[in-house]
């Protein structure tokens, strides 16, 4: 039970995290706020979705998603499987560069952030289980 709980947990602060960075590259790029104004919350009920298939996913093989790392890779590749599905194309910028195609190549960045500040979490939290082992 342990592992689903902490799986939960995961996958709702890397959602939280996804909608925060887009909300913040959606004011750095300044769109406009009529067409962009609730994206960010738009990634957030994306991420519920994902977030729904990643649960069950690790109910399901529950015996292999034991580690912090491989499931917010496991969300990740769900999340970018997704943003293709979704037809977000980032190559498109190169063609048009304007600031709507260079907010798809930012989803792609964030996602690669999240799992990097997720990675650094790892690292993190291994450290403290390691030395409380040890006392």
């Amino acid at each position: 039970m342990k592992n689903i709980f902490l799986s939960l947990m995961i996958f709702v602060v890397m959602s939280l995290l996804h909608m925060q960075l887009t909300d913040w590259a959606v004011k750095y790029l300044r769109l406009p706020g009529g067409d962009y104004g609730m994206y960010s919350i738009f990634i957030l009920i994306f991420c519920s979705v994902i977030t729904t298939i990643g649960l069950v996913t690790v109910i399901i093989f529950r015996k292999h998603y034991y580690s912090i790392l491989r499931i917010a890779i496991l969300f990740e590749i769900i999340y970018l499987l997704f943003l293709l599905i979704s037809g977000n194309n980032p190559f498109v910028y190169f063609s048009d560069s304007n600031n709507e195609n260079l907010l798809k190549i930012f989803m792609y960045v964030i996602s690669f952030v999240v799992l990097l500040i997720m990675y650094l979490i790892q690292l993190i939290y291994s450290k403290i289980i390691l030395s409380k082992s040890k006392n």
